[in-house]
């Protein structure tokens, strides 16, 4: 049994497609089935339920997999090792983000620590169902780290640092009524419609549970995964909206309210999975992180 193999096999488990895991790895898909086999054949057993929709595990693949786990884990440390002494920190990290960090400049930092760490390769994923995607991706070994976005009670299998929190303000066309005003009570947002995120998104937790806490009925007319986009939704009067203070400029076509009387702050925190133990490049990178927002 070899590295490759279990690498092989614990990348179409993790991507739950053979066309995904050749492309993490970096080899053509013919190549990550032929290993697969060849890994069946020497065990004398399936490991894998293949369906046209989707892979599963054979009773044999699941009491392989943590095995297979922990095995390149032990491998990977070993690296870890040996390049501490001869050159330095190597490696892949897959790293998970959400759409916007508010006042963390993601390209800036990653710029920086690839300076600091010219051997670590990264692999940036945008996963499209917020934070419960990025948990899920954290605990399933997809990504290495993730930024999230949890209020409240963290989910079990990650480790969360909480790094910085940024005030959600009302934004609303210049010609609304509240738009002659610099704050509003959350009171008076009660017949208003809003764009928002989906469910379990960070920011709209934040939302739901400052209008569940004023006992008012939270409206959403439209719902969006990019915050980058909010104003535009605004001004083109799909509704009013409550985004990040960091990430809104100045608009001659939208006023931008404080809301005085209810918790809106939307934290940004830095998630690890719980079950595996991070490399050195993924050691790193949490150090540094720490660093940049300090």
């Amino acid at each position: 049994m070899e590295l490759r193999q279990l690498e092989c096999f614990v990348a179409v488990v993790e991507e739950s497609s053979f066309t995904r895991a050749a492309a993490r790895l970096h080899v053509v898909q013919s190549a990550v089935s032929a290993t697969i086999a060849s890994l069946e054949r020497e065990l004398e057993t399936p490991l894998l339920l293949r369906t046209t929709r989707q892979i599963g595990l054979t009773d044999a693949g699941l009491q392989l997999l943590p095995k297979a786990r922990a095995t390149l884990e032990a491998a990977r440390d070993a690296r870890d090792a040996v390049h501490q002494v001869t050159g330095g920190i190597r490696g892949t990290l897959r790293i998970g983000t959400m759409s916007s960090l508010g006042l963390i400049d993601l390209p800036a930092l990653l710029g920086q620590f690839h300076h600091e760490y010219p051997a670590v390769s990264i692999q940036l994923a945008i996963v499209g169902t917020g934070s419960p995607g990025l948990v899920a991706a954290l605990s399933e070994g997809r990504l290495d780290l993730a930024f999230v976005s949890i209020p409240g009670h963290q989910p079990a299998g990650v480790r969360v640092r909480d790094l910085t929190s940024i005030p959600l303000d009302l934004v609303v066309p210049r010609d609304h009524p509240l738009a002659g005003r610099s704050e509003v009570a959350i009171a008076e947002l009660a017949d208003e419609s809003f764009i928002d995120f989906p469910p379990g998104y960070g920011n709209r937790t934040v939302t739901d549970r400052a209008f569940e806490a004023a006992g008012l009925t939270h409206h959403v007319t439209i719902e969006i995964t990019d915050i980058t986009v909010g104003s535009d939704f605004v001004r083109h009067r799909f509704g009013v909206a409550l985004l990040p203070r960091a990430v809104l400029l100045p608009d001659e076509d939208l006023a931008v309210l404080r809301v005085t009387d209810a918790d809106l702050d939307w934290p940004i925190s830095l998630a690890t999975a719980t079950g595996r133990t991070p490399g050195a490049a993924a050691r790193a990178f949490e150090e540094y992180v720490e660093r940049y927002v300090a």
